[in-house]
């Protein structure tokens, strides 16, 4: 047997030490440095007899390369296949990470069991009989997954050999441990042991490896950086638990776009497709209330008209608030700035809150006009027509700048009853659109016909 020794990592970064230390001098955290057991690994745990070093690489010149197109598999979730930018790619290692009670394992049960292909998932969370009750639960009738109760990353190999899937779930990277680590699951060096191996596995068999990761109260996935360096995608699951909606995000895609959005619904059954989120992201309210305005902003290819709720009132304090929820607060305060200095609207004196409706975070610049909108509206309680929306930037001299694809988020506005849209007059329009388009070149203009 190797010989056993110690070692200390960072748990919050996974850099080595040979001692330990106080603060982490990578990550500058304090009390994040432990003490674990290692051992020199004996054997590979993957396919011991048929060991990449037997193959021997050899350089190509980059015309000598094959660029066929790589098939992808279809998940049957048109949502998850937009985030990974088409479909699940052949030997690819997948980490999905999301605060508990999410619904992380419920979306991946759930397409395990929506899957044509043989499927296997294991899970070190939940026994067969509790994933079995949420499978009746989901109501998905397949006969292509298996469910594996096991910790042990040889276990699982020996049986994804007797099993042979087409694709492999792993319910979560943080209950696994090796053998060949001799420390306690959850641990540094398990995972990256363990992440390693998964890898070695999906490269050699050009098998999909979708991987569950728990996350810290900082909302960073837990374990060393390095994972999320490790694995090919990194999907991110959030959502408000006070709402249905929960949105999937790409914060890493070697396969795709990084900028793409998948909205589900949480239902009794399980997670539901959300496939015009335009229509859950506007109140249909009848009556016309003051400090709302509607935008048309994009996320990734995906066109979306969403609620701008802004309420602006008398500082009770000495000190204004300035709050924001799906907004960044920097920006606001940009804009408030330029209302004050361009416009000539005293608001340093005045509380200001802002609200993205259902739950969602945008960083889209076409929302600045959308913002002042708003504020402006509650400010002066005057409402804005409903059938008006905003789409441009706004500039630090009180220019209203153009935006990316105006035609989509024409489009996206059409096709949900607006009548007029209110945007940059330096955008060049192609088409002919049958809403009204009102171009503008300075804030003021735009200030003018809404509120006079």
């Amino acid at each position: 047997m190797a010989k056993t020794k110690t070692s200390f990592f960072c748990q919050n970064c996974g850099t080595p030490f040979a001692k330990w230390v106080g603060q982490c001098t990578s990550c500058k955290e304090w009390n994040t440095v432990v003490e674990e057991l290692i051992q020199k690994e004996e054997k590979k745990a993957w396919n011991t007899q048929n060991t990449s070093s037997t193959r021997v690489s050899k350089p190509l010149k980059v015309k000598e390369i094959q660029s066929d197109d790589e098939l992808r598999l279809d998940s049957c979730d048109k949502e998850f296949n937009r985030v990974l930018g088409g479909g699940i790619v052949p030997g690819s290692l997948t980490l999905l990470g999301g605060e508990p009670g999410v619904g992380k394992s419920t979306l991946l049960l759930q397409i395990a069991l929506m899957l044509p292909y043989t499927t296997l998932y294991v899970s070190g969370e939940e026994s067969q009989k509790q994933l079995k009750m949420r499978a009746d639960r989901i109501q998905k009738d397949q006969d292509n997954c298996f469910i594996l109760t096991e910790t042990n990353t040889q276990h699982i190999f020996r049986q994804i050999e007797a099993v042979a899937p087409d694709i492999v779930v792993i319910d979560s990277i943080q209950t696994l441990h090796s053998s060949s680590i001799e420390s306690a699951a959850g641990s540094v060096s398990q995972i990256r042991a363990c992440t390693a191996e998964l890898i070695q596995f999906a490269k050699e068999t050009h098998t999909p490896v979708i991987l569950i990761g728990h996350i810290t109260k900082d909302g960073a996935i837990a374990g060393p950086k390095i994972l999320e360096h490790m694995v090919d995608t990194v999907l991110q699951f959030e959502g408000d638990k006070n709402y249905v909606y929960r949105i999937l995000r790409a914060l890493k895609n070697r396969f795709g776009s990084t900028s793409e959005l998948g909205i589900y619904e949480m239902v009794g059954s399980g997670l539901e497709e959300v496939n015009n989120p335009s229509k859950i992201l506007i109140s249909n309210s009848d009556e016309e209330l003051s400090g709302t305005a509607i935008a048309a902003t994009l996320e990734g290819m995906r066109p979306l008209m969403v609620e701008v709720q802004a309420l602006v009132s008398s500082a009770v304090y000495g000190t204004p608030q300035r709050s924001t929820t799906g907004f960044n607060i920097k920006r606001l305060n940009m804009l408030l700035a330029v209302l004050e200095k361009r416009a000539g609207f005293k608001l340093g004196a005045k509380d200001v809150f802002l609200n993205i409706t259902g739950g969602i975070t945008i960083e889209d610049p076409a929302l600045d006009l959308a913002v002042i909108a708003a504020v402006l509206s509650s400010n002066l309680d005057r409402s804005i027509t409903k059938h008006t929306c905003f789409a441009a930037e706004v500039g630090l001299a009180g220019e209203i700048r153009p935006v990316q694809r105006i035609e989509q988020r024409i489009q996206e506005a059409e096709k949900l009853g607006f009548k007029q849209i209110i945007i940059s007059k330096h955008t060049k329009i192609n088409t002919q659109p049958k809403i009204k388009v009102i171009q503008a070149g300075r804030m003021e203009e735009v200030l003018s016909h809404l509120f006079t």
